[in-house]
């Protein structure tokens, strides 16, 4: 029996509603600050009255506000209320930055809804008495949605976001356990060889958008930086497929982007793209039925996967040294390769760890898989993470 999980249905808006949206998106603002001044006087009242306002108490403030808007109903105000509700509690704040409508630091448009307030209309939909037609309408056949809302991107164009429960089919992959090593030169290799090469998405767009910029042209250069975004996440979507699709337990290492965008490859490291690859991994995975994992890669590059000896080059000056040999056993590495398979081995020694812990005390340690030491080579474990 196949399994639900929920995803979003991500729609093109026909251009002729862009205007009508674009009014709508500015009553939105209009709540939301109503909403965050109201809450920050609440907040820090001087007497015995102040209170945190919830998504319900702000509800309750703003009953009978439709009357003052043209264009959006009370459904969409409730749901700015409680969305404002949400994100303040969970940024742990008195208020949270203005929602600006105009001027060069505007914010993109959003025009939340509730699941009743959007109906069909032959081939388009109705809200608030207007009618939409959006591209590819045909997905809407058959579909139930939830609450969602109709979003503003950088260049300017308006999308239809609607939340979905999607029917999935889980089975069996064909092979057993993968490491992925994350990196700059690529920025993805598996421990049985498979790159995912960079393709520089941003950098190779970088002296096009500069032109842009020179020239005033700002849309142009959205566009571009828009061009580069999809492109990322297209590669990295095929390879997030081919993976979940091929593996049953996926490891991943614990590279953390956010600690090296303060260094001077920030622009690389955020062309790489590694935290959408590793949210693809979780979400696919678990539609699929596969176990992904991120491990502690410490030690990784520099250890031998075949007798765990720390021989390997370390440092920032030894970036360059691609392929070597373990001092110890002998054994040619390729750099990426190598720190994949340990990190590997990590993820089998976690795996067996907790078998072992669910397990009674006189059990044996379970090891890891011999069919995967077999297929690269190794014989014994790793002794680094």
């Amino acid at each position: 029996m196949p399994l639900m999980f929920p995803r979003t249905l991500k729609l093109k808006v026909r251009p002729e509603s862009y205007g009508w949206l674009s009014a709508a998106a500015v009553e939105v603002n209009q709540v939301f600050n109503y909403c965050n001044e109201t809450s920050l006087l609440a907040a820090t009242r001087t007497d015995l009255k102040r209170k945190w306002l919830s998504g319900f108490d702000l509800c309750a403030l703003t009953a009978g506000a439709a009357q003052y808007f043209e264009r959006i109903g009370a459904d969409t105000i409730q749901r700015v209320c409680v969305e404002y509700a949400q994100k303040r509690v969970a940024a742990k704040r008195y208020r949270l930055r203005w929602r600006v409508s105009r001027g060069a630091r505007r914010s993109l448009g959003w025009v939340p809804f509730k699941a009743a307030s959007l109906k069909r209309k032959g081939r388009g939909l109705r809200f608030c008495g207007k009618t939409f037609r959006v591209f590819e309408a045909e997905r809407l056949a058959d579909v139930k949605w939830g609450q969602g809302c109709f979003a503003q991107d950088a260049v300017g164009d308006w999308w239809l976001c609607l939340p979905i429960e999607q029917a999935v089919e889980q089975s069996v992959a064909p092979e057993q356990s993968v490491g992925i090593d994350l990196g700059l030169k690529d920025i993805a290799v598996t421990s049985d060889g498979e790159r995912l090469e960079s393709g520089r998405f941003y950098r190779g767009l970088e002296y096009k958008i500069a032109e842009a910029q020179r020239r005033g042209h700002r849309r142009q250069a959205k566009r571009l930086h828009r061009k580069a975004a999809r492109c990322r996440a297209d590669a990295l979507h095929k390879f997030s497929r081919k993976i979940v699709d091929r593996y049953q337990n996926i490891t991943v290492g614990d590279v953390s982007s956010r600690k090296l965008v303060k260094t001077r490859m920030a622009k690389s490291v955020l062309d790489s793209g590694w935290g959408m690859l590793k949210q693809m991994l979780r979400y696919k995975g678990e539609h699929a039925g596969r176990s992904v994992e991120v491990v502690n890669e410490r030690n990784t590059t520099r250890a031998c996967s075949g007798c765990g000896a720390l021989t390997g080059p370390t440092g920032p000056d030894r970036l360059a040294v691609r392929q070597w040999e373990c001092s110890e056993c002998g054994t040619e590495h390729d750099r990426d390769v190598n720190a994949a398979r340990n990190i590997l081995l990590a993820g089998l020694r976690c795996r067996a760890s907790v078998r072992g812990n669910e397990s009674s005390r006189d059990r044996v340690p379970v090891e890891p898989d011999s069919s995967v030491r077999a297929r690269h080579g190794q014989e014994t474990c790793c002794a680094a993470a």
